[in-house]
């Protein structure tokens, strides 16, 4: 049998069990988790990723809390197991664990269908998007002050790569810290500053356009694994195109 009371403390992965049609078996999320609006309006938080509410976590009496290596903390973890709470830590570092993620969601949730439909989705998309690989060396934000940067493995890198991009990060710890002048040295052809973790604007886009152009862009794309990747997968192939031909 299914989970039926889901605790998720992983935004994607909250969105990703309402698009397989076990949004239903979800009684519990994190303030982060805001997609699908219907989740977040019908289901309670319970603190955040990073904090969450463990007591608040065990009145939901769950069968099951969906935590993620990176996104949650260990000792969280390890609170919610102390009260007798089953908790799967799920690791997506890449497009693959992603496209293997979805299928054991799908597995786990009894929804196969809708996990396998998605992923062919994803592979299409893929697929399109290796047709014409541009090697457009691209440095992502991920924080200011101090200035952070996406390094390697980690799901974003991995993203990168599928489109045809060239993370200049890619040898890296998975979040380095630069100095400023660092990045010039580093010389991207295109600079992309997601809104989230760090919320990047445009202003901040024209700070960093003095190093290359630079485009504040939806951080879902990057950072959200699930039913949002085919759709990520296109847009940043043809932001890529686009810096490639200037």
């Amino acid at each position: 049998m299914p989970p039926t009371r889901i605790v998720s403390l992983v935004p994607s992965l909250t969105e990703l069990i309402a698009y397989l049609g076990a949004g239903d078996s979800l009684v519990g999320r994190t303030r982060y988790c805001t997609e699908p609006a219907s989740i977040a309006q019908r289901v309670p938080a319970a603190g955040g990723t990073k904090d969450p509410d463990i007591a608040a976590i065990a009145a939901l009496k769950p069968d099951l809390v969906i935590a993620n290596k990176e996104e949650n903390r260990r000792e969280d973890v390890e609170a919610l197991r102390a009260r007798g709470i089953e908790v799967l830590v799920t690791e997506i570092d890449s497009v693959r664990e992603a496209i293997d993620g979805i299928r054991q969601m799908g597995e786990l949730l009894e929804r196969r269908e809708p996990a396998a439909q998605l992923e062919e989705e994803i592979e299409a998309a893929l697929l399109t998007a290796q047709l014409a690989q541009a090697a457009t060396r691209v440095y992502v934000g991920v924080w200011h002050n101090p200035m952070l940067g996406l390094g390697a493995a980690t799901y974003g890198q991995s993203l990168i790569d599928e489109c045809g991009g060239v993370n200049v990060l890619g040898h890296r710890e998975r979040y380095p810290e630069l100095a400023h002048g660092e990045l010039a040295a580093l010389s991207p052809d295109f600079i992309l500053l997601p809104d989230e973790p760090f919320p990047f604007d445009d202003g901040h886009a024209r700070y960093y356009g003095q190093f290359a152009p630079a485009r504040v862009i939806d951080g879902k794309l990057l950072w959200w694994y699930g039913p949002r990747m085919p759709a990520a997968i296109g847009a940043l192939r043809a932001i890529f195109r686009e810096a490639q031909n200037g």
